[in-house]
């Protein structure tokens, strides 16, 4: 049976704390689809979009390791060996490098979990065509540009884990599963749904009848979601190469060259049952379950760089797994209950900066060097005094991206966009057999493989 297909179509949403009151009449873990999908009332209908916004955090801190270890801008130290010896390839003991497991949590985990947010999208799509006569047409429209929007976002996060091995973007009917379909077709569908999202949401007198958390503050009526949306849709454009289109979005966007670099959407946690937290938090200075730093993450940054500074911190002790060891680890979040940012103003800077060295006119790169600026100033390393050519402002662009964006989710993909997920340009850490003393040899993966699931 697909992948997809066995997810359980029980309604999967649960309270967050930080989430709008639930009418008690309701019992949100016990509704009947069937009651749902049918004269669905407010209540039922509000249920699922907090669910939504609730599951959209399950699996994503295992796609930050996972994809941030293939990339070596980090380094999750557990107890599942998988974690380094899979994602880097590791030389084993007949000598040979291991494959990227299409059955393991690592792949299966943030697979999984993206399409069970889609499948939740779907029925409150299907539940608004039915929803009772109450929910008026502006508050379908409301429901339908959410849905819509959180769709294409998660499909991208799939996208971005499979690559060249495709997607199924077609998922309405789990009996009935669309094919995969290849990267540019399934960035099309993406791009349709984020688009088909603002109409619905610029309809007219389009209404928001559901409450979202606080992670959505300042993006939680139609005009300020359709502003998220265009953020998604410029971070989509500019991964497709069309630089126009991608400014055109941040123009529709929350996107501020001046504005405060922080603001955007977040996911957030508490401890209050039944949520959860975020699991990119680490206990400091542990020994297990950290999160560490990749070597040259460090000793490439520039100095007194103040992003390094607030990302990590220098170990009391240096730390060793299975032959990979680092200094620093984790300080991306203060604690359990740290937000982690959805999109922010300073990937939108960065993304300006990047549609206009792609531009690649005498204005355009002018323009990327004080966007760049903007982002250097922030992180206390000062002007840009290099080059003002595309291939090295395209350099200097990955580069902030690097520590702007640490353990975010995006390094793999962005060295990936320019070629760049190898050897020539990934500083690999020294992996030494402690039985032989011989350096073994990695593997830097560019992809995901079609979990196995769905391969059947």
């Amino acid at each position: 049976m697909k992948n997809i297909k066995s997810i359980l179509l029980a309604l999967l949403v649960f309270i967050m704390a930080a989430a709008c009151t639930i009418d008690e009449r309701v019992d949100p873990n016990g509704a009947s689809l069937n009651s749902v999908l049918t004269d669905a009332t407010f209540t039922e209908l509000n249920n699922l979009v907090t669910g939504i916004e609730a599951r959209m955090r399950n699996g994503f801190d295992v796609y930050v390791t996972a994809t941030g270890t293939i990339s070596r801008e980090l380094y999750l130290f557990d107890a599942d060996p998988r974690n380094l010896t899979d994602l880097v390839g590791l030389e084993n003991d007949q000598g040979e490098n291991r494959e990227l497991d299409n059955n393991s949590f690592y792949l299966t985990s943030p697979y999984n979990n993206r399409y069970r947010v889609i499948k939740n999208c779907n029925i409150l799509l299907e539940a608004v065509d039915n929803a009772s006569v109450e929910v008026t047409e502006a508050n379908r429209n409301g429901y339908r540009g959410y849905a819509n929007t959180i769709i294409a976002y998660e499909l991208l996060l799939v996208l971005n884990l499979l690559d060249e091995n495709g997607i199924r973007v077609d998922t309405s009917d789990p009996d009935n599963l669309g094919d995969f379909v290849t990267k540019e077709a399934a960035f099309t569908e993406i791009v349709r749904l984020l688009d088909l999202a603002v109409t619905q949401l610029g309809q007219a007198g389009s209404e928001f009848s559901f409450a979202l958390t606080p992670g959505f503050t300042g993006f939680n009526t139609p005009a300020t979601f359709t502003e998220f949306n265009r953020a998604i849709k410029a971070r989509v454009e500019i991964y497709r190469g069309d630089a126009d289109a991608a400014l055109t979005a941040l123009g529709e966007s929350f996107f501020d060259l001046d504005g405060d670099l922080s603001i955007g959407p977040k996911h957030v946690f508490s401890t209050a049952g039944p949520d959860i937290l975020n699991n990119l938090f680490k206990i400091p200075q542990q020994s297990g379950d950290q999160i560490i730093a990749n070597n040259d993450f460090i000793n490439s940054a520039a100095p007194n760089d103040l992003r390094v500074q607030r990302k990590t911190v220098v170990r009391d002790d240096a730390v060793s797994l299975g032959g990979f060891s680092g200094t620093h680890e984790t300080r991306l979040y203060a604690s359990s209950t740290s937000p982690i940012d959805i999109t922010r103003n300073e990937e939108l800077v960065l993304i300006y900066a990047e549609a206009n060295i792609m531009l690649n006119t005498a204005a355009s790169l002018t323009e990327a060097v004080e966007a760049l600026n903007i982002i250097r100033t922030a992180a206390g390393i000062g002007a840009y005094g290099g080059t003002v050519d595309q291939a090295a402002l395209t350099t200097e662009m990955l580069d902030q991206r690097r520590y702007s964006l640490w353990a975010e989710g995006h390094r793999m993909i962005d060295l990936r966009r320019y070629d760049r997920l190898n050897t020539d340009f990934v500083v690999l850490d020294t992996n030494i057999d402690p039985d032989s003393g011989e350096e073994l040899s990695q593997v830097i993966f560019t992809q995901f493989p079609i979990p196995l699931a769905d391969t059947n």
